[in-house]
């Protein structure tokens, strides 16, 4: 076994293997951008070297300098985790000429699988399934057009060099087949160097299940099951569980050999996940159909340990990272085929830091305020929370927007489904935009709850997936008014003139709050009475109400006859309310504190957050429709569409393609109709 390796990634994969490492006795070497200065990871590992940079090219990347901190700190293997170098067959290459061990598959295997279109041929030839489609070398948009008309839309294109969800289009008109080409071919090119796509025949109501390989330097290679990954925005997964929901027995068995023999045909070795499109296979946990119904097809293949191996980690009680430190060391694989079992259910949910209400558009910023559920682990736990991320810790537009993995295990899905809601309910994340709330309302909806799942789950829930506030406009009011009753209070000192208890010798004190709770005005009224407070909403009737502190900082608000328990984090003029139920945010309103400001700034187009001008869809001049695509972004390895707010016309472009750009930064005018 290796005495000392080096991690060539960041955030939680780092943290991830920095700990099986450590549970085993195995020194830890970080690397680090100037970005990750500071980061967990860094701190994680007993020793640290600096890359320099910030973007992915400048740091992450830089191979060579990765080669030369291994060889410097004595390191005798390199974990790439995933993303980054973790599928580069020249840098596995140039590990193996270093005289360092590569903690992955032969590049030989990277290379085969690394390419849709070839790794699709590859499989064809071992008989593994496949989407009827177009993985041809020719890539002329003529060709690719008729083969597209060929196949029968709907399509979808695919980058070849592609992987996480990016460089896909799903096209289902003919007149939007070239704009979709050439906008998937610009992400594929950036994100991977390569433009070359493929064309597959979009598979309607997809369930997306792949299988966990492992393969040794002895020849043996197995399975450990299958994960459902079916929950997913803009193409990249959302909620991943294992077993997947209906899965029998005898079609798990055909979809794990048809795995098997994907990794036998390019002679793997270490972790891999053979992806699957399954159509066909319905029914909820324990009601699995005839599965001679369902078919598969070969998706993809990543060769590389994935996000969601966690969820197969809590079901076989082994610890993958463990498993490929061992065979990277040239040990034979732990288990057999066999031995291998399952126990009970896994979920895992990605924390992501992304406004879901505007299309998952990526947000930075700082985590103010970070907590995660009581008792969560690191290791393997009912409730697990993997992250790379402390409180005070910023996200930056550097690298993904995922904060972190909360994954829990229960005897049944239903068991780890409440498990699941209630250890999102336990985490609090303030400071910038997050998709906490957007889970739990996933995890409640109709067809997650009963397993009615496909890739169009969330579009198709659209309606209570969206835009929902479990925290009423009136309960929302009464946490804010009690919080800044709170707040006062330790203000007050022993000087009696300021105590603000609301005595008056005459008459009765009413104090008005003004807030703004999902962009609507509310107004609420607080009455001082000799035996208490009243408070009034929204016009509504006036109720008592009190409230008391508990030990683990949240607040009983009793409000009538009711009651509700909450925490409250103030972000300047925002209060983030967080309860059992939900959490919303409601802000509060100092007319005075914003006299003389503007209501609108008609005419502005605005860059969402921080990134990169790709291109300009129009010039000075340009008449333009109400939705038409303006510009194109790119921020946290994304492509994001800046589109029209109104008819008009454009006064002035003022960034140039490649210019990079601040959140906020105007990027044209645009006078509007």
């Amino acid at each position: 076994m290796f005495t000392k390796i080096l991690i060539a990634n960041r955030g939680e994969i780092a943290c991830r293997v920095a700990a099986t490492a450590r549970r085993l006795g195995i020194r830890t070497v970080a690397v680090f951008s100037d970005a990750d200065a500071t980061a967990r990871h860094v701190a994680m590992c007993d020793e640290a070297v600096s890359l320099g940079g910030n973007t992915p090219q400048e740091s992450y990347l830089r191979w060579q300098a990765i080669l030369d901190a291994a060889r410097a700190t004595g390191a005798q293997a390199i974990h790439p985790g995933y993303g980054f170098l973790s599928e580069n067959e020249a840098f596995a290459e140039a590990c193996a000429a270093a005289g360092l061990a590569f903690i992955g598959p032969p590049s030989s295997a990277i290379q085969a699988m690394g390419l849709k279109a070839e790794s699709k041929r590859l499989m064809e030839a071992a008989g593994v399934p496949l989407v009827p489609g177009y993985h041809g070398a020719d890539q002329d948009p003529a060709l690719l057009r008729t083969e597209a008309q060929r196949i029968g839309y709907p399509v979808l294109i695919k980058a070849s060099a592609g992987g996480g969800g990016k460089g896909m289009r799903v096209v289902e008109r003919d007149e939007d087949f070239d704009a979709a080409l050439a906008s998937c071919q610009r992400e594929a090119r950036s994100s991977f160097g390569s433009d070359a796509v493929l064309i597959e025949r979009y598979v309607q109501r997809p369930r997306h299940i792949e299988i966990q390989v492992f393969g040794d330097t002895h020849g043996q290679i197995v399975h450990l099951f299958e994960r459902d990954c079916s929950v997913q925005r803009r193409h990249q997964k959302v909620l991943e569980e294992a077993p997947a929901p209906g899965m029998t027995p005898a079609l798990r068995e055909r979809m794990g050999q048809a795995a098997v023999a994907a990794a036998k045909a390019v002679n793997y070795v270490g972790a891999g996940t053979v992806e699957f499109i399954v159509e066909g296979l319905e029914g909820q946990e324990g009601q699995g159909l005839d599965d001679h119904r369902a078919r598969f097809y070969f998706m993809e293949m990543n060769t590389r340990l994935q996000v969601e191996h966690p969820v197969t980690e809590a079901i076989t009680g082994q610890d993958l990272v463990e498993w490929q430190l061992r065979v990277a060391a040239g040990e034979p694989l732990p288990l057999k085929q066999e031995q291998l079992r399952m126990q009970g259910h896994a979920i895992e949910a990605r924390i992501c830091a992304e406004n879901p209400d505007n299309q998952f558009l990526p947000a930075t910023g700082t985590l103010s305020v970070y907590r995660k559920p009581p008792h969560a682990s690191f290791e393997r736990a009912a409730v697990r929370f993997d992250d790379g991320v402390r409180q005070g810790d910023a996200i930056s537009p550097y690298y993904d927007s995922m904060i972190a993995k909360l994954i829990v295990h229960g005897d049944t899905r239903a068991q780890a489904l409440a498990r699941l809601d209630a250890a999102l309910a336990d985490t609090r994340i303030v400071g910038l935009p997050n998709n906490v709330q957007f889970l739990r309302h996933v995890v409640a909806s109709r067809s997650f709850a009963e397993a009615d799942l496909d890739t169009a789950l969330i579009p198709r829930e659209a309606a209570v997936l969206f835009q929902q506030e479990r925290v009423g406009a009136a309960w929302a009011a009464a946490a804010a008014v009690v919080h800044c009753l709170q707040a006062e209070q330790a203000q007050e000192t022993t000087d009696p003139f300021s105590r603000r208890d609301g005595f008056r010798s005459h008459g009765t004190l009413v104090r008005r709050f003004d807030f703004r709770h999902a962009d609507q005005p509310l107004t609420a009224h607080l009455s001082y009475r000799r035996n208490g407070l009243l408070l009034a909403v929204g016009g509504a009737e006036a109720q008592p109400l009190s409230w008391q502190p508990q030990a683990d900082g949240a607040t009983e608000l009793r409000w009538g006859s009711e009651r509700l328990r909450a925490q409250v984090w103030p972000q300047g003029e925002a209060l983030q309310v967080f309860t059992p139920q939900g959490a919303t945010r409601i802000d509060t309103v100092d007319p005075l504190a914003h006299a003389g400001e503007t209501a609108a700034e008609g005419g502005r187009l605005t860059a969402p957050m921080p990134g990169k001008v790709l291109s300009f869809a129009v010039q000075a001049g340009d008449a333009v429709r109400q939705g038409q695509p303006l510009a194109v972004m790119e921020a946290m390895k994304m492509e994001h569409t800046i589109t029209a707010p109104a008819d008009g016309t454009v006064a002035e472009l003022l960034y140039a393609p490649g210019d990079q750009v601040a959140e906020g930064s105007e990027l044209l005018k645009l006078v509007t109709d």
